[in-house]
């Protein structure tokens, strides 16, 4: 599918794009991969990790759909990464998040149209599930616009998907480069914000191999989610700090105790593979495909009533052990 195609990422140079981009170098054999983000100094740094002539690296803002217009010509495949994904800092910043994370998204949409991409997907979060913050709710918008927009494309060729997954093992900003910077200090404690706090986690390879997958499987408007295993707050803090005492300090602002991935409300809409659960759209204004078998020949089931994917409801657990032996591989 990506052979002699011309890819897309916004935000690209975070955490989900620098992987994306190694992993497309070494599996398939692009025209172009085109690094779209505002941060010159990580476009450098790229530039110089991936020496590679289809590499092409474009500053601009997803709040900018002129320039994200103009770099989007050509392209066949897009991934929507960027997104401001900080929650305490989105609460504080309203406005901030908004611009990015909703109106950036409808640029994206857009300028898919306008220049007639094949497939779009966008990447979404736990968060968006039943929202409680404002992150969540913007992404939960966001959500909202992307499989929306395949009941506006009308004759054009552009079909837009959303993939959703749990925390990523060790991206910027998560909590486990916190609990190990606190290890580096030589901290008498780790700060654990509730001893019953679980979450959903995902190795960085994971996310990407999922995504990369989603696009052979994608009719539109599907919401992917990968079955992936949850952990104990506590569990990841002795796995990185043994020996050293937790301090519960209570829940953040906007902080869940346990993380949701496929709302009980949608069981109804939400189908079963077996590595992989699909929600799919709740108005079609054209002829629906049959979402439970898709286009990789892959066959899945509607869930039962009251069926919901929750991090503290979930099957498949890590520990303390497997995280260590996770961080070492």
């Amino acid at each position: 599918m990506f052979d002699n195609a011309t890819l897309f990422v916004t935000g690209g140079t975070g955490s989900f794009g620098r992987r994306f981009v190694r992993h497309i170098l070494e599996h398939h054999r692009p025209r172009k991969l085109i690094v779209f983000s505002r941060d010159e100094m990580k476009h450098y740094e790229m530039q110089q990790e991936f020496d590679h002539p289809a590499m092409r690296f474009f500053i601009g803002d997803v709040r900018d759909l002129p320039r994200l217009t103009l770099a989007m010509r050509d392209v066949d495949y897009v991934i929507h990464a960027a997104a401001m994904k900080h929650v305490p800092i989105a609460e504080y910043n309203p406005m901030e998040c908004v611009k990015t994370n909703i109106d950036g998204a409808n640029n994206v949409i857009d300028a898919a149209f306008t220049n007639q991409v094949k497939r779009v997907i966008a990447l979404s979060t736990d968060k968006a599930a039943n929202p409680i913050n404002l992150y969540g709710a913007t992404k939960l918008v966001s959500d909202k616009l992307f499989v929306a927009a395949n009941n506006i494309a009308g004759n054009r060729p552009t079909r837009f998907s959303v993939v959703r997954y749990g925390n990523v093992v060790g991206s910027r900003g998560s909590v486990l480069p916190l609990f190990q910077k606190l290890v580096r200090e030589k901290a008498k404690e780790i700060p654990i914000t509730d001893a019953r706090m679980t979450r959903f986690w995902i190795t960085l390879e994971q996310g990407v191999e999922f995504v990369v997958k989603s696009f052979g499987r994608m009719y539109g408007g599907e919401i992917f989610v990968p079955k992936i295993p949850s952990m104990r707050m506590t569990d990841l803090a002795s796995a990185i700090a043994p020996n050293i005492p937790q301090k519960i300090i209570g829940i953040r602002p906007g902080e869940k105790l346990h993380e949701v991935m496929c709302p009980g409300d949608s069981a109804h809409l939400t189908i079963e593979f077996p590595d992989h659960l699909v929600i799919k759209p709740s108005i079609l204004f054209t002829s629906p495909p049959d979402y439970c078998h898709n286009l990789l020949g892959e066959r899945g089931a509607l869930v039962a009533d009251g069926f919901e994917y929750s991090s503290d409801k979930n099957t498949e657990w890590i520990d303390a052990a497997q995280l260590r032996e996770l961080l070492k591989a």
